[in-house]
């Protein structure tokens, strides 16, 4: 069975079709919640909130190929961390500071993923969110600055802060394997 057809199957409220999505995108919906949030029960309320909201405005839903429930449900799971962390107040700007690291690949190249990803989740929630929203998200300053409601230097500053703690973190890391 098609997507296109299973979506007309969640339309029509059939139970086993929105099973079918879920099973599908679930996993990888999990992993954009757990980019911005750091507790995983949080993080899997909203993944099933961003689902249901997904199945309740599905009718508004205009499938545009391959490729587009994937991306309507990111954006979905996207907006429902954000307006968390606003509503938990979790979303706190650190202050502008000028002092920027230089970018070490070497020392990148040599963690995996998963490494980098947990390296991602020790940034504080304002620069981890910019961090995200830039990097992962592809948004640009200013989609980021109207999406958080601050300005496009306070944007550019988490990001710059962001990468300045990441980059610490990663030659912290790289030392650390060095020594043992």
């Amino acid at each position: 069975m098609n997507e296109q057809r299973i979506i007309h199957g969640c339309i029509a409220g059939d139970k086993n079709a929105q099973k079918i999505i879920f099973e599908k995108y679930a996993a990888l919906m999990m992993s954009v919640c757990t980019r911005y949030i750091k507790n995983m029960h949080d993080a899997e309320e909203l993944m099933l909130s961003g689902f249901l909201q997904f199945f309740n405005r599905l009718e508004k839903f205009e499938y545009r190929g391959e490729g587009s429930v994937r991306a309507w449900l990111q954006k979905i799971m996207l907006n429902e961390c954000l307006m968390f962390l606003r509503k938990e107040n979790n979303f706190q700007l650190a202050k502008m500071e000028d002092d920027l690291l230089q970018e070490n690949t070497s020392a990148i190249d040599k963690l995996s993923a998963d490494e980098i990803f947990s390296l991602i989740l020790k940034l504080p929630v304002g620069y981890r969110t910019v961090f995200n929203l830039y990097v992962i998200e592809g948004m640009s300053h200013k989609e980021i600055a109207r999406e958080l409601n601050i300005s496009e230097g306070t944007s550019k500053s988490q990001l710059s802060k962001a990468r300045t703690m990441l980059q610490q973190m990663i030659l912290k890391n790289e030392n650390y394997g060095q020594e043992g």
